[in-house]
């Protein structure tokens, strides 16, 4: 199968259609079964102790692995989480972005099945990782 989006047309989807996020997140690379995502963070993102919130490094997940699935087969709106399992391994730093990187690990008719890695910016180590299962509308 074929690439339905880059980066940049990834990019433009958010800007458009999800412009509450377009703000913060970010598609750096989509290639066939990779792609790497950006949380640039904000104030908003941190809780307290100074580091990046749970709820922040979820959502920087479950936007890689929607836009790994949109890479594939395009603008679907309604592909949708069915399934996620996140662990969180050591504290983000507060004042680096947090880069995701999502490997589609199966791309079906109905499921997709993609891991996330996610570390700070510019340093080793992972500070999360994330497992997730995506429901792929019917085409209409």
């Amino acid at each position: 199968m074929t690439m339905a989006m880059d980066a940049e047309a990834l990019n433009r989807f958010l800007q458009s259609d999800f412009p509450q996020v377009a703000g913060s997140f970010r598609v750096d690379d989509a290639s066939h079964d990779r792609l790497t995502a950006r949380l640039v963070v904000g104030r908003d993102h941190l809780r307290p102790g100074g580091t990046v919130s749970g709820p922040s490094m979820f959502a920087l997940a479950d936007l890689a692995v929607y836009c790994m699935v949109l890479a594939r087969i395009g603008p679907v709106a309604l592909a949708v989480t069915t399934n996620a399992s996140i662990d969180f391994m050591r504290k983000p730093a507060a004042g680096r972005d947090l880069v995701a990187e999502c490997r589609l690990l199966k791309l079906g008719r109905v499921l997709a099945v993609a891991d996330v890695l996610m570390h700070s910016d510019g340093q080793e180590g992972a500070v999360a990782r994330c497992s997730m299962t995506y429901s792929i509308p019917p085409a209409t």
